[in-house]
């Protein structure tokens, strides 16, 4: 690696996350839902109520799979860790969380466990003290309603998963309100959230480039996945990707969703044949997802070069 490529890999600063963004997310949410119901003539107050992610094993063992939070909880909380539950009152605006109650072996063996001060909310409880804390919220004797997450992701035909905890039987809950005012919220950018997607799309872009300078005939297409993951994790400090790597060379790159565990960017790249790099990384949340093609010898043939240029005249006429 040339001492050009380290300055240029070192310009690379990831940013601070400020709690600002989270709060102003809520914020946000609070005030669609508000306007939202008043719309409806329905009573301006409630809590809404999320169940953050919950840490998985590989199947029977205990070994860990990394894990990486709920993206709605994400949003609204900005928590990294598993165990969490997060609710806002609609009237007066306040968020909660909901820690898991963790015994002092955890720090032992997991580091850290975090105060309610490490946690920038209104107020900090333990989970399992959500029944009351929650029950506590309601106006006149009233039985508290819950506004849970629940709706379909058109792109994966799953649905999320509204909150589950001892005792909900005992709150009216409502799953079909929040779940598209929500995901509308998320629709729309806050220059803090832009920021962070600027900084993620530059560094896997300088991680594409990266790929494309040591892409050589005679490599296997999972050390172009490794280029790119190595650069935007030890230089971006990115972690996560925004979905599996696609590395197709040749006649892969006709399979939309190549690089899964049957077909894992395995090929030898051989001469003449043309990379589509479909990679993209995640920083705090945030994803890129970058496409790009290339010869991997570094020289076009005539007929690439004629179906790329054409591409590249043609891409403007069918804006997204």
């Amino acid at each position: 690696m040339s001492l050009r490529d380290d300055k240029a890999m070192a310009a690379h600063s990831p940013p601070q996350i400020p709690m600002e963004l989270y709060r102003q997310n809520r914020s946000k949410l609070i005030a669609a839902m508000r306007q939202y119901l008043q719309s409806q003539g329905l009573p301006i107050n409630g809590v809404i109520l999320l169940q953050g992610g919950e840490e998985q094993t590989q199947y029977c063992t205990d070994g860990i799979i990394l894990f990486r939070q709920e993206s709605y909880f994400a949003y609204l909380f900005g928590v990294k860790e598993p165990g969490f539950y997060g609710a806002m009152d609609i009237s007066t605006g306040k968020a909660f969380l909901f820690t898991p109650r963790l015994s002092e072996d955890y720090a032992v063996w997991m580091g850290k466990i975090h105060t309610s001060s490490d946690l920038k909310v209104d107020e900090v409880y333990y989970a399992d003290e959500m029944e009351d804390i929650l029950r506590s919220l309601a106006t006149d004797n009233e039985t508290m309603l819950l506004y849970l997450l629940h709706g379909l992701n058109t792109d994966s035909n799953k649905f999320s998963q509204p909150a589950q905890f001892k005792g909900i039987e005992n709150f009216n809950t409502n799953l079909d309100i929040l779940h598209p005012i929500l995901t509308e919220c998320r629709v729309f950018k806050s220059h803090l959230e832009l920021n962070l997607l600027r900084y993620v799309n530059e560094v896997s872009s300088a991680a594409h480039v990266e790929v494309m300078r040591r892409t050589k005939v005679g490599m296997k297409e999972y050390q172009l996945e490794s280029t790119f993951l190595h650069y935007v994790y030890m230089f971006g400090g990115c972690r996560h990707c925004s979905y599996t790597c696609i590395c197709a060379t040749g006649e892969n790159s006709s399979v939309l969703h190549y690089g899964h565990a049957g077909a894992p960017n395995d090929r030898t790249l051989k001469d003449g044949d043309m990379a589509l790099l479909d990679m993209g990384a995640e920083f705090s949340f945030y994803g890129s997802d970058i496409t790009c093609s290339f010869p991997v010898n570094g020289q076009f043939t005539d007929d690439q070069r004629v179906v790329y240029n054409f591409l590249v005249l043609t891409k403007p006429l069918f804006p997204k």
